[in-house]
C-alpha cells in the first residue's frame, strides 16, 4: 500500500490515495497501527482521498486511535496539497468532509481552507466551548508555556461534562495582536504541535473575549508553526472563516502488512 505523509504546522498525517476504495476503512486496529509512532509510520491521524461525483474529492479522516472522526482543519489543508500533488486539482478545490463541503485554494506554499460557519458558542468563567467542525474547549491563560497541557487537557477532556463525546482542549495566550495556542486532542489523547479546528476555535473565542479591538484576522502561533484565521462576525455567529498556513509533503513510502 502506497502512502504519503504530510504535515501542517507540525500536525502530521498519513494520507492515502483511495480513489479505487481498496483501503479497509473499518479496520481500526490497522489504522491505529499505522499511526503508532513506535511500531508504525507515526501520525496524528490517517486520511483517505476518495472520488466524489459532485466534488473534486472526498476526505475521510481517522484519529490516531483508528476511529473515524470529526473535521480536521490541518488535515484538510494537507489533503488539498496532496490532491494537487496527485494532479486531481490545480490551485483551487471544493471537497466533501464529514461536516460538509469546503472550499480551498493554494497560494504559493500556503493552503487556505474555508471552515464551516459557527453559529453557537457557550461561555463560562474563563472558558468558551464551540464547534468548528470538531468540539473545542477554550481556556485563556497568562502563559501557555506554564501550562501542563497533557495533564490539564486530559482532566478537562475526561471530566463528567465532556467524557462521553470527548472534547479538544485549547489553552490560549494573548501575544501582541494575536494569540499563542496549545492543544490537547481527543482521539490522539495527547498534546499535538498544532490543531487546525482548535486554532480556529481559539481565534473566534479571542474575538468574543476582546471584541472589535482585535479585528477579523488573527495571527496564531503554535508549537509547530504559525497560522492565520480570517472571519466575518455577525449577530448570528461567524461566517467566511478561513484557516491559512503551510502544508508540506514529508515523505512517501510503502506499507507492507506482516
Amino acid at each position: 500500500m502506497n502512502f504519503t505523509k504530510y504535515q501542517g504546522t507540525g500536525n502530521d498525517f498519513v494520507i492515502i490515495d483511495d480513489r479505487k476504495e481498496e483501503f479497509p476503512a473499518q479496520n481500526t486496529v490497522l489504522i491505529a497501527h499505522i499511526c503508532n509512532r513506535k511500531f508504525g509510520v507515526g501520525a496524528d491521524g490517517l486520511i483517505l482521498l476518495r472520488n466524489h461525483t459532485d466534488y473534486d474529492f472526498q476526505m475521510i479522516y481517522f484519529n490516531a486511535d483508528g476511529r473515524e472522526s470529526s473535521m480536521c482543519g490541518n488535515g484538510g489543508r494537507c489533503i488539498v496539497a496532496f490532491a494537487k500533488h496527485l494532479q486531481v486539482i490545480e490551485n483551487q478545490a471544493t471537497f466533501l468532509a464529514i461536516d460538509g463541503a469546503h472550499e480551498a485554494r493554494i497560494v504559493g506554499k500556503i493552503v487556505e481552507l474555508k471552515m464551516s460557519d459557527v453559529q453557537q458558542t457557550q461561555s463560562g468563567e474563563g472558558f468558551y466551548t464551540l464547534n468548528t467542525g470538531s468540539p473545542h474547549y477554550i481556556k485563556f491563560v497568562d502563559s501557555v508555556a506554564e501550562v501542563d497541557v497533557f495533564a490539564e487537557g486530559k482532566t478537562i477532556r475526561n471530566s463528567p461534562t465532556f467524557k462521553a463525546e470527548g472534547i479538544n482542549v485549547n489553552f490560549v495566550e494573548a501575544i501582541g495582536r494575536g494569540i499563542r495556542v496549545a492543544t490537547y486532542e481527543r482521539g490522539v489523547e495527547n498534546e499535538t504541535l498544532s490543531c487546525g479546528t482548535g486554532v480556529t476555535a481559539a481565534a473566534l473565542a479571542y474575538y468574543l473575549e476582546n471584541g472589535y479591538s482585535v479585528g477579523h484576522t488573527i495571527p496564531v502561533e503554535t508549537k509547530g508553526g504559525n497560522l492565520e484565521v480570517r472571519f466575518q462576525p455577525s449577530e448570528e455567529g461567524f461566517s467566511d472563516i478561513w484557516l491559512c498556513g503551510a502544508a508540506e509533503l514529508v515523505f512517501e513510502g510503502i506499507w507492507k502488512s506482516s
